[in-house]
């Protein structure tokens, strides 16, 4: 197969392409209801994904992401765009059972770039330890792959967006700023290095954030993917009915990210993000124009963000950096407030951007 970039198909890639989301809720507002007495998790709360109870010991689990390229090989694209739906039964707390293929596909391109992307695809299902059972595929000028996903849980076990209590801890699993890379890797202005450890991070499952947040019986969580940390911590603060305090300085960040900034290299989907929450978040006075615009990046198979009890964050926190070594303490739950969510700069030090390494 001839090289091919990906990335010179689409002007947005991975989640940054989605629909804005105060145009979604336009667009969502009115539609009929569904009810139906074994619904156990619909449309209400904007949550990851939807639950229906099948008996009292199991619940299925079902989603579908897809999008346009976010990397430049095919098989790394069908890997992170098959992590990224996974997520979705991961911060639910479920169990990945069966998955069909999404793709779209531009007929003068090589059949070889679509097979790999959905090999890769289907080789990260099998390490989530899912079933494929096929797919539907179209032809369109923009590559686009992802996956509809069920998975399984116990109806008593479900983590949803809408179960934060105050006083709870909040933490995050993955550094932000994968969109900022992204597009720095674009215009060749972020070292390769970098590059490969953003990949690798989105490519990364969730499967071990959610057995963690099981065990220690968490019951609010979300992932932070195309709405940024703000647009998703909006609405996990308004579907829980709760206020939610992030200290800017302990949010983990890539290498790489500030100076992107600071060369104005922004992605669209920051100011998309903006306009969908600033009328509900604030930011301290002291936060620099840097950390926000991170706050609002469009992440691609981001982390998890779930909300712990006090006493046994620590634990949490240790068992999940066996896995995700960027995780960390962000902020915590509060009764509800004028904003739903506030972002606040607590401390100054020496290296205020606290970056991966």
């Amino acid at each position: 197969m001839k090289e091919f970039d990906l990335l010179n198909t689409a002007e947005s890639g991975g989640c940054s392409a989605k629909l804005p989301a105060k145009e979604l809720s336009r667009a969502l507002s009115d539609l009929p209801s569904t009810p139906h007495p074994k619904l156990l998790v619909g449309i209400d709360t904007y949550d990851d994904a939807g639950a229906f109870k099948i008996n009292d010991e199991l619940a299925i689990i079902q989603t579908t992401d897809f999008f346009t390229p976010v990397c430049s090989d095919p098989y790394e694209f069908g890997q992170i765009a098959a992590a990224n739906a996974l997520s979705d039964i991961y911060a639910m707390g479920g169990k990945v059972l069966t998955a069909l293929n999404i793709a779209a596909f531009p007929p003068e391109l090589d059949l070889k770039i679509l097979h790999e992307t959905l090999r890769g695809g289907i080789e990260k299902l099998k390490e989530a330890g899912g079933v494929m059972l096929g797919g539907h595929t179209i032809v369109d000028k923009i590559p686009k792959y992802g996956m509809a996903v069920t998975g399984t849980v116990h109806p008593d076990r479900i983590i949803t967006n809408a179960a934060a209590k105050p006083g709870e801890i909040l933490i995050l699993t993955k550094a932000l700023g994968s969109g900022i890379i992204m597009s720095g890797h674009k215009i060749g202005e972020i070292s390769e290095q970098d590059y490969r450890i953003v990949l690798e991070s989105m490519k990364q499952l969730n499967a071990e954030g959610a057995a963690i947040m099981q065990k220690y019986n968490v019951k609010c969580a979300t992932d932070i993917t195309g709405f940024g940390l703000a647009g998703h911590a909006l609405k996990l603060a308004k579907a829980s009915g709760v206020s939610l305090e992030i200290e800017a300085e302990k949010i983990p960040v890539f290498d790489g990210v500030m100076k992107l900034i600071d060369m104005a290299c922004i992605p669209g989907a920051c100011f998309r993000n903006l306009e969908y929450t600033e009328n509900e978040i604030k930011y301290d006075k002291t936060l620099n124009y840097n950390h926000k615009i991170i706050t609002l990046d469009a992440q691609t198979s981001g982390g998890l963000l779930m909300c712990c009890k006090e006493d046994t964050a620590e634990q949490v926190v240790n068992e999940l950096k066996q896995f995700y070594t960027q995780t960390a303490v962000i902020g915590k739950v509060k009764n509800v407030e004028e904003n739903r969510v506030s972002f606040v700069y607590k401390r100054r030090q020496n290296n205020p951007n606290n970056t991966t390494k």
